[in-house]
């Protein structure tokens, strides 16, 4: 039997993530991980500016730079063409530049294979977290505030694991959620989708016509507005590629080479290293915690590899709900705190997968069902521009969490925002130089963190933080840039208060841990 404050069923990017934030916070983390090596197919390429805050936060950011690291010159960036990854229609998509300036480190990219390496890596520095490699979990059996989970090795012998609480970060089949009876709706695309893992120097030097960039999606009438999309993994020679193929399709009938000349638009040398099929549809669980059972990552939601939103997605998950477990086990967090993981972040998949992912397929198939160069040109070209001069949705896709039962307020948590400096409730807060010239990001705490002008309110904030031995950080600085004198900053960077200083500074802080008496 092994006892462990929190077991992580699932030791990929987001398992292994969220061993970090609860390892770095003293909380004993099991974590049962089937690999011994991370899978060496490539996906969860596209990391964002956000994401890669999350690994300055776990104290490996710059292991992330070196893990995979692009030649000079080398972008990140991508691009949309018509008809084929060579026609003469194109903008640029997807460009996270845009938004830069919102977030403390540069967006990142690298196959998920290397990201994994790591995040183990980091893991295994911590005292707290034990991985436990090689074993797959078989049964899960839950009290009220306890389960134990049994799992078993490559040689069928068993091992027990009990704990406070589980997570499954264990993929879209999730073991943890079945066990755990929480169901999930999807919505069924009826589409297969394959995938080829290729190496091709020729393609590389096909499309040198579009520098800096690193993902392609085709768009071609034939396929009813979903992508055929390329990607890069080693920058010049290694490639993946996603296609919708017809119903029957099976990895034996695939023709690798004439589906990636048809989307290139003329043959090319290539060698194919792997080929695989996957069912496109959107997932979400209808919730995202039975008792003592949370789902993060693919286990809670999963939806198509459409602009890099799933393992980034994943992430932010980990960072919300790390902190609350910690609070939690630590007897600082409220009764409820648990529960405002699944009112922030459900609705925030929700929304992703509906005003991004859904709408990308929506909108590009009412293009193709109207526009066509052959047709009349000129309309398409004006239809084309205009698709171009709106194509970056990164400004609008803002994560937060107004309205949520820990933020108050009006609205609901969402994936739609805007980005703004100014420091606004249930918003990521900007990362600006403070008067002191450092910035802000630097001056936060492991636990809240109030940033205020007026000294009667710090002193207040305080004495109320100690009096329910809730960890805050305290400074006298604020930026103007926020635009309010008084801010509090929850232990994942969103804001808790933002305006003038409350009149009850204890009952704001308590709603933001949901301390009662």
């Amino acid at each position: 039997m092994i006892d462990a404050d929190v077991i992580i069923h699932g030791g990929g990017p987001v398992g292994m993530g969220l061993a970090i934030e609860l390892g770095q916070r003293g909380i004993r983390t099991a974590v049962v991980e089937r690999h011994r090596e991370p899978s060496p197919i490539p996906k969860g390429q596209n990391l964002t500016q956000r994401t890669a805050e999350h690994f300055h936060f776990w104290g490996c950011e710059p292991e992330l730079r070196t893990a995979h690291p692009l030649p000079p010159g080398a972008g990140i960036g991508g691009i949309t063409v018509y008809g084929t990854a060579l026609g003469d229609w194109h903008y640029d998509w997807l460009n996270r530049a845009h938004v830069r300036d919102y977030y403390l480190c540069p967006n990142a990219r690298l196959p998920q294979y290397a990201t994994e390496r790591v995040l183990r890596a980091r893991a295994a520095e911590i005292p707290a977290i034990t991985v436990h490699y090689g074993l797959t979990g078989r049964r899960l059996d839950m009290g009220p505030d306890h389960v134990t989970l049994t799992a078993t090795d490559a040689n069928g012998q068993e091992q027990t694991l009990s704990a406070r609480f589980i997570v499954g970060c264990d993929g879209s089949r999730s073991m943890v959620r079945t066990a755990a009876g929480i169901p999930e709706t999807r919505a069924e695309h009826k589409r297969v989708m394959a995938l080829i893992v290729f190496r091709s120097t020729e393609l590389h030097d096909l499309l040198s016509r579009y520098p800096g960039k690193a993902f392609y999606n085709v768009l071609h009438p034939d396929f009813d507005g979903y992508w055929q999309f390329f990607g890069r993994v080693d920058h010049g020679e290694s490639w993946f590629f996603h296609a919708p193929v017809p119903p029957g399709t099976t990895k034996d009938t695939l023709s690798p080479a004439a589906m990636l000349t048809r989307a290139v638009g003329r043959p090319f040398a290539h060698d194919v290293l792997h080929t695989g099929l996957w069912d496109l549809r959107v997932a979400l669980a209808d919730t995202y915690r039975r008792g003592p059972a949370f789902v993060a990552g693919d286990a809670a939601h999963s939806h198509p590899p459409y602009g890099g939103y799933g393992i980034n997605t994943g992430f932010e998950d980990a960072r919300n709900l790390g902190w609350k477990l910690a609070a939690t086990l630590q007897c600082w967090g409220g009764p409820h705190l648990l529960d405002s993981y699944d009112a922030e972040r459900r609705p925030v998949f929700a929304s992703t997968a509906r005003d991004f992912i859904e709408r990308y397929i929506a909108d590009d198939r009412a293009f193709l069902n109207t526009h066509h160069p052959d047709r009349d040109r000129d309309a398409f070209a004006a239809a084309w521009g205009a698709r171009g001069l709106d194509a970056d949705d990164v400004l609008a896709f803002e994560p937060n969490y107004e309205g949520s039962p820990i933020i108050g307020g009006p609205g609901q948590p969402s994936a739609r925002g805007t980005h703004d400096h100014r420091a606004r409730a249930g918003h990521h807060l900007s990362p600006r130089p403070l008067p002191d010239g450092r910035n802000a990001f630097h001056a936060l705490g492991p636990g809240f963190t109030l940033f205020a002008t007026d000294p009667a309110t710090r002193d207040a904030f305080a004495r109320a933080a100690h009096a329910r031995g809730i960890p805050l950080h305290v400074e006298p600085h604020v930026t103007p840039e926020w635009d309010v004198p008084c801010v509090l900053v929850r232990p994942d960077q969103f804001v808790a208060h933002a305006g003038d200083p409350p009149a009850d500074p204890a009952a704001t802080l308590a709603r933001a841990a949901d301390w009662v008496p």
